[in-house]
């Protein structure tokens, strides 16, 4: 409610800013001709410099604002030497293990699986085939009713049989956890992975490697690209992640979200954070996850940052994750997804190291009356006018944001660049994203019970057979 509140405020604010100068005069549009055969009328008026430059003013320092303060409270917890509040921080960890070697790091990998008989197989096999393969491959079967067991023994990788579980995938893995943590040395590293997800060769290898060179590190993060296929609608995916993973490597790799798609932990980073949960951090005792939380990946990454611990996603360290094949899917995902977000930062407050993703989501808050309004207005303008006025500073505007889009995407080739030249097409689905935004509000405000919504995976074989 207070990003809601804060957003409106936001938007009347301009809007009233906007109004106060009163209507401008201005001359008609004049006329003209386009290759001598299409007649436009066009309007050369521009807004004020000084509005201009009052605009580019605010927002450079409210983006310089936002970094400065994001890297002094992330300098001042590498610096924490305070045991009980930051007991995960560099400073810490560093003077506790200073002197000592611990041995080579290795690498056990948990793949929480309810019903994966389609994709686990691919996803075992991208871990065989690592240059740095890793020294065990545990899948945690939850309440499976297929074949996912059956095929987990016959890769020859080990299962562990989540018991009596009904809190999802963060039950699972919590149960799994706790069987194998207490055996974990400082540099036995643990690697939680989707079983609907393939990573890519060089991943482990330079995980491995950033946990050798650095003893403060407490977590390695992977960047997620989309899987072919799924026609329009896979492309507008791929496209996000696209942009999500370039933001992720021009920050040089400080996250915002330890994926649940690939991500490694230190035990010691996994003991703390059971041992704090329901102390300074929401959860119940010894739990590493919080069954509570709808994205339990985003919640464990705040629960780290918050405890002071260094995290980092390397730009080596890619995978490919399943798309949602249709509307319905990709809704219920993202209404998870935001719904999870809001309610994690909910449950933590505003606090120096949730401060950044509460800004997030006031800006996606805003981002919503902004973008609503804008295609509102651009539906009353065809309707209301016989012929249309152009604006010749609005459209190098809009082409300079074009000209972004499309270099936002480049490496994703000439249909991602194809995609993103047409503009409209990702500003619907932007503005569909922004509907599960305000659904996500509804529903906290209401009260309203979440679901977690289980994504059924089809194999190759099924998709032929329902083909036929």
């Amino acid at each position: 409610m207070v990003i809601a509140v804060l957003a409106a405020a936001a938007a009347a604010s301009l809007w009233a800013a906007v109004a106060i100068g009163g209507p401008s005069r201005v001359e008609g549009p004049a006329s003209g001709v386009i290759l001598g055969l299409w007649r436009v009328l066009y309007n050369t008026d521009t807004p004020p410099v000084r509005v201009l430059a009052t605009a580019t003013a605010l927002a450079v320092l409210l983006a310089a604002g936002v970094a400065l303060l994001e890297q002094r409270i992330a300098t001042r917890s590498r610096r924490s030497a305070n045991p009980v509040s930051t007991p995960l921080a560099p400073r810490i960890v560093m003077a506790a293990t200073r002197g000592a070697y611990s041995g080579p790091v290795s690498v056990t990998v948990l793949i929480p699986a309810h019903n994966e008989e389609a994709s686990l197989p691919a996803t075992i096999a991208s871990l065989r085939t690592q240059s740095h393969p890793p020294e065990r491959i545990i899948v945690v079967a939850d309440n499976c009713t297929d074949a996912t067991i059956a095929l987990a023994r016959r890769a020859g990788v080990e299962v562990f049989e989540s018991v009596n579980n009904s809190r999802k995938k963060a039950g699972a893995l919590n149960q799994a956890l706790t069987w194998i943590l207490p055996a974990q040395g400082p540099n036995d590293v643990v690697m939680v992975m989707d079983a609907d997800t393939r990573i890519d060769d060089g991943f482990l290898a330079a995980a491995v490697q950033r946990f050798t060179d650095d003893r403060a590190l407490m977590a390695v993060g992977g960047l997620f690209y989309g899987e072919l296929g799924h026609g329009l609608l896979g492309q507008f995916q791929r496209n996000e992640y696209i942009r999500y993973s370039r933001q992720i490597r021009r920050r040089r790799g400080r996250v915002f979200v330890l994926t649940g798609t690939a991500s490694l932990f230190r035990p010691a980073a996994l003991r703390t954070v059971a041992e704090q949960r329901g102390v300074s951090i929401p959860g119940t005792n010894g739990d590493v996850y919080d069954t509570a939380a709808l994205t339990e990946d985003n919640e464990l990454t705040i629960a780290l940052k918050s405890l002071g611990a260094l995290i980092i996603s390397p730009h080596q360290c890619t995978v490919v994750t399943e798309l949602m094949p249709t509307w319905s899917m990709l809704w219920a995902q993202r209404l998870r997804w935001q719904r999870g977000a809001l309610e994690n930062i909910g449950a933590y407050g505003v606090t120096p190291q949730t401060l950044r993703y509460w800004v997030q989501q006031l800006g996606i808050g805003y981002g919503v009356l902004a973008l609503g309004s804008y295609l509102l207005l651009g539906v009353l303008m065809v309707l209301s006018l016989d012929e249309w006025v152009w604006f010749p500073f609005w459209l190098g505007l809009g082409a300079l944001f074009m000209v972004e889009r499309v270099c936002t995407v480049w490496k994703g080739g000439w249909r991602a660049r194809l995609l993103a030249a047409t503009l409209l097409p990702e500003l619907c689905f932007d503005m569909f994203l922004n509907i599960v935004y305000v659904k996500g509000i509804i529903d906290i405000s209401l009260g309203r019970a979440a679901d977690w919504k289980h994504v059924p995976h089809t194999s190759a074989v099924d998709e032929q057979e329902t083909a036929l």
